[in-house]
């Protein structure tokens, strides 16, 4: 079998004992006969499953008992509607704070549904940077403000959120989700498709304050409205069963590593190696974001050309790399650093790095 470098953006890597243990028992689960996938959602073999991973979530990101977890489907781009139709009246605006692509579409589908206003913004400079932000600036009709904790394409992240003021804060925390700890004392809720770092595509997490969730739109149809949801425990219709049960593992597999504590000291171990390079090369390799802002999660540089990237990335995906295309709308090469991604693969695709930059600088 040849070896695989697997730097996606998402669907990204799973954790290979995650995989291990799906392949044993995921198609004939606790000897029932029955694949995952085949049971009843309804049955007491899959609410093992369900509420299992429910509990195991909870755990490893520390999640107060005051705040409801969902399993949703959809991705996370259903949840730019979803939250709009639930939290934003016709009386209020809700905030974005504008740091990449994934937040303009999520204040593009909210436009849809109500009024939308930007707080922050770091467009102006081809998003490189988080803005600094006063959420106690915000107006005192604002629903809700928005934030994007990590931007894959641009590679940014918010080293620390901000602190929470008057207006509920909703974070889409899609990429980095499981990779750090969350300040619940500042959020009311967060959401994230699971396929970078909570397991496979086809589940969406969704968690947030049962006091917020009192304050949702009661007139919305019951598959778009989260009361619904919690009220059936995320059993509402039939759940992404497979994907719930490998979102479980990962969870356990989470909690085997030290929990998020740990994940966040691993990525920034793997991510370090790569910044240390870059900072290091003399202007062959050039990091996109500004460096208090740089991501743990997605790395994103260019070289010198053009020609050199293309050059870059055939020699790469020849020795296996996958992945290292930058966003197709900005180009450049990006490196996914996510939970699943060993260390050691890390070290080799620097060592690729080092080798291609002494031999065209």
């Amino acid at each position: 079998m040849t070896t695989v470098y697997n730097f996606n953006a998402g669907p990204s890597p799973i954790p290979a004992p995650v995989l291990a243990k799906a392949k044993e028992e995921m198609f004939n689960f606790e000897q029932s006969g029955m694949a995952v996938m085949e049971m009843s959602h309804r049955s007491a073999l899959y609410e093992k499953i369900h509420f299992h991973a429910i509990d195991q979530i909870r755990k490893v990101l520390h999640i107060p008992e005051e705040f409801e977890i969902l399993f949703l489907q959809g991705g996370a781009t259903l949840q730019f509607s979803m939250v709009p139709m639930n939290f934003l009246p016709e009386d209020k605006s809700a905030a974005y704070v504008l740091t990449g692509s994934w937040s303009e579409k999520a204040q593009k589908e909210a436009s849809a549904i109500g009024k939308v206003e930007t707080f922050a913004s770091s467009k102006d400079n081809d998003y490189r940077y988080i803005p600094s932000v006063d959420l106690g600036g915000l107006p005192e009709n604002t629903a809700y403000v928005h934030l994007t904790s990590n931007n894959t394409i641009f590679g940014t992240q918010w080293p620390d959120f901000p602190e929470k003021s008057h207006c509920p804060v909703i974070v889409d925390m899609s990429s980095d989700i499981l990779s750090r700890n969350i300040p619940w004392e500042n959020i009311d809720m967060v959401y994230a498709g699971a396929q970078k770092n909570a397991g496979m595509s086809g589940v969406t997490l969704v968690i947030l304050r049962k006091s917020l969730l009192e304050k949702a739109n009661s007139q919305l149809p019951p598959s778009l409205s989260y009361k619904q949801h919690a009220d059936k425990q995320s059993l509402y219709n039939t759940p992404p069963t497979a994907a719930v049960y490998i979102t479980g593992l990962v969870a356990d597999w989470i909690d085997e590593q030290h929990g998020v504590e740990g994940m966040a000291q691993l990525a920034k171990e793997k991510a370090d190696m790569i910044y240390n390079l870059i900072d290091e090369s003399n202007g062959f390799y050039t990091g996109h974001a500004s460096v208090p802002s740089r991501s743990m999660m997605n790395i994103t540089f260019r070289l010198p050309s053009e020609n050199l990237e293309k050059k870059f990335l055939q020699e790469a995906a020849a020795k296996g790399f996958v992945g290292l295309n930058g966003h197709r709308s900005v180009g450049g090469c990006r490196i996914s650093n996510y939970n699943a991604v060993p260390v050691s693969h890390v070290k080799i695709l620097k060592d690729f790095m080092i080798e291609f930059m002494n031999r065209h600088s």
